[in-house]
């Protein structure tokens, strides 16, 4: 699927994926920041939980951005496909200034909510200026592509990356979670083998992208994103090796950045951003 058109004169929201395990108490500024991106005091977030099993994942949420100061915060699950055609779900969806998909399991939100109107609504309303954000499977499912599940490791292997459709705000890149605690970079290259005209996104625990609408990436957060570009990717060996088998992969370019630093998914050029010194002072 395609991201919904942007009309002329208006603005895409704000996209931000984050890598899961955020802090949430002592030094909240990832959660902070997204609250004050969907206007501070003024904020109204609907929260969906749809990926996690608990019964409390929604109201903690609820409570964790009502005491970052949001104005209202609605958490609204979904356990059958017919919920998300309901019209109070997306009247109450319409409204919100910024819309947020918690952790747990990414197909979880793909199979309930995949195709529905829900879904729909939340692609259009992110064209129209709403902001979308997403921690752990709720990061994943945010792209067009999205990874499933697959095996750890820090070599691509054939067979170690399953995708499935995900939201599809954007086709610019694919994400992966939990990225360095989970020794995801394997399967993350396996992927781009798969698909290299996509960015690949490695998001470290307690660090996002927040995507601005010109589709520059700035990272927030303790950890660091690895960025995978395979634009000028000159070999794969994807289609001759097979299941389980090391894939060769040849010009690729790999950033890590950190907090302050930049990425433009456009131009695919990267800043150290904020991290910059101006030696000509020193």
């Amino acid at each position: 699927m395609s991201p919904s058109k942007v009309a002329h004169g208006d603005e895409r929201g704000w996209i931000v994926p984050i890598g899961g395990a955020e802090e949430k108490q002592n030094d909240a500024r990832i959660l902070e920041r997204f609250v004050g991106l969907c206007g501070g005091r003024d904020a109204d977030i609907v929260v969906i939980p749809t990926a996690s099993q608990l019964a409390d994942t929604g109201s903690r949420y609820e409570a964790i951005f009502s005491e970052l100061g949001a104005r209202r915060v609605t958490a609204m699950d979904f356990d059958t496909r017919r919920d998300a055609a309901e019209d109070n779900r997306l009247e109450r969806i319409g409204e919100a200034s910024g819309i947020f998909f918690t952790g747990g399991n990414q197909l979880r939100i793909s199979t309930l909510l995949g195709g529905t109107p829900v879904a729909k609504l939340i692609r259009t309303l992110n064209a129209q200026g709403v902001h979308v954000g997403g921690t752990s499977a709720g990061a994943s499912i945010l792209s067009e592509h999205m990874i499933a599940f697959g095996r750890e490791g820090s070599s691509p292997t054939a067979g170690s990356v399953r995708l499935a459709p995900g939201l599809g705000l954007t086709n610019r890149f694919v994400i992966d979670q939990h990225f360095r605690q989970r020794d995801r970079l394997g399967r993350l290259l396996a992927a781009l083998a798969y698909n290299p005209f996509a960015i690949g996104i490695g998001l470290d625990e307690d660090t996002a992208a927040f995507i601005r609408p010109d589709n520059t990436l700035e990272v927030e957060g303790s950890g660091a994103v690895t960025v995978v570009d395979a634009s000028e990717l000159q070999f794969s060996s994807m289609d001759q090796v097979s299941e389980n088998e090391p894939v060769c992969l040849l010009g690729l370019r790999i950033h890590i950045l950190v907090a302050g630093a930049t990425f433009n998914l456009h131009t695919r050029v990267a800043s150290a951003g904020s991290l910059m010194v101006d030696k000509s002072k020193h």
